[in-house]
């Protein structure tokens, strides 16, 4: 059984958080400004045709409504992740500028969803590997100035507890995409620690952010919703 769960637990990690394809000619480096306490005044203006930010608000609870308790995306059908996908659309359009350079990217964000269910996470999360394991967080932590720490946590048939976790490094590639390159993976199960394989790399794009949710689209269109948690 130690070796399934090390298989299973390894695929879930090498496609945790995104699978991301390579972006050419941008600049290494994009320094970073601490969290501040609060959302008030510490991004830049809104796009000059932004309404309200009423409505922007509002395509918030939208959005989190249609993909709370679906087991991240697994249980929507086609039409239902169509949906999601143009409320995320729309609040593109309120995007600030520069989200990279925004303090609120910094905290501890629960993903709620994927539009390819089975991309977080890897084989654990396919129909197979959803009957070993069941998922009991998925979460991304974003220190300042520049770590990223993602875990899963999973209970092996019901019984035995296990968890995956990485440690990256953040660089702003531009405005928009960060890349984080991510230090070997570290397993646990039960009493057991595991600590296999090299290096892996991801690349975002960070789509919208505010003090309540943030949205991340990879290079193959992959969308994702990450909920704050604090």
């Amino acid at each position: 059984m130690a070796s399934i769960t090390t298989s299973s637990a390894a695929n879930a990690v090498a496609k945790f958080p995104l699978p991301f394809s390579s972006l050419r000619n941008f600049p290494q480096s994009i320094s970073l400004p601490r969290r501040a306490q609060s959302s008030a005044g510490v991004c830049a203006s809104l796009s000059p045709a932004a309404p309200a930010l009423s409505k922007p608000d509002d395509l918030v609870e939208n959005i989190l409504s249609k993909v709370v308790q679906t087991d991240r995306g697994v249980l929507l059908v086609g039409n239902e992740h169509q949906k999601v996908a143009e409320v995320a659309d729309e609040l593109e359009k309120f995007c600030i500028s520069e989200p990279v350079k925004c303090p609120l990217i910094f905290g501890e964000w629960d993903v709620v969803y994927c539009s390819n269910p089975t991309s977080p996470g890897g084989g654990y999360r396919s129909s197979l590997g959803r009957l070993v394991f069941k998922t009991k967080e998925m979460i991304q932590v974003v220190e300042a100035p520049d770590i990223v720490r993602n875990r899963v946590s999973f209970s092996l048939l019901g019984f035995i507890d296990g968890e995956v976790s990485l440690k990256g490094k953040l660089t702003a590639l531009d405005d928009k995409w960060i890349q984080v390159v991510f230090e070997a993976p570290e397993l646990k199960v039960g009493g057991a620690e595991f600590r296999y394989g090299g290096e892996s790399e991801v690349k975002l794009q960070i789509t919208y952010v505010d003090d309540k949710i943030r949205l991340g689209k990879g290079s193959r269109g992959s969308l994702f919703v990450f909920k704050r948690l604090t």
